[in-house]
């Protein structure tokens, strides 16, 4: 319309450590006061699963969902002080050392290869925790190894499919993030 054109981006997948000279610089926006809304009944409780056995509904939830403490009961094959080399293999030991914590490496941006870390790790922690997630956990690794072992389009491409799956965008319907807080 009128000579212009209008596109569309997904979100960042990896954020640089610094942003280039040209970008504007971050501003908080205004904050306006919160209207107060009235309290709803609580729900009526539903019959779920206990937070420590792998739903079969299809869940998938992103890296920061995962960050939450209150989720943490649904770290349940491994820990966040598990080691990346211990979860992903020799071929990740190489790349991120052998001292590594999944923890750290859901804090991984700046690179690409800790982005991958980030979204790999996401994977894994969805797929120990639902067995209707797109990915099985043997897939993950598979997924992950082949991607640290290939060239940097390889790698940024599976960080991404990681992202997408993390986020519900493969499988059948629009997959929700199924966590309730732990007690």
């Amino acid at each position: 319309m009128f000579g212009m054109a209008t596109y569309t981006v997904d979100p960042l997948l990896s954020q640089p450590a610094q942003p280039m000279g040209f970008c504007p610089r971050d501003s908080a926006p205004p904050s306006s006061p919160t209207p107060r809304l009235p309290r709803l009944p609580p729900p009526a409780p539903v019959s779920r699963w206990p937070p420590g056995l792998p739903t079969l509904e299809a869940s998938a939830c992103t890296y920061d969902k995962w960050m939450m403490p209150q989720f943490k009961c649904y770290w349940k094959v491994v820990s966040p002080q598990t080691r990346v080399a211990l979860a992903f293999g020799p071929v990740a030991a190489g790349r991120y050392g052998m001292d590594m914590t999944l923890w750290e490496g859901l804090q991984g941006r700046g690179d690409l290869y800790r982005t991958l870390l980030r979204e790999g790790t996401t994977a894994l922690l969805n797929s120990y925790n639902s067995v209707g997630f797109f990915y099985p956990t043997l897939g993950v690794i598979d997924r992950m190894n082949r991607a640290l072992l290939g060239s940097s389009r390889q790698a940024l491409t599976t960080a991404l499919r990681f992202r997408r799956a993390n986020s519900g965008a493969f499988g059948p319907g629009n997959v929700t993030c199924n966590f309730d807080p732990c007690s």
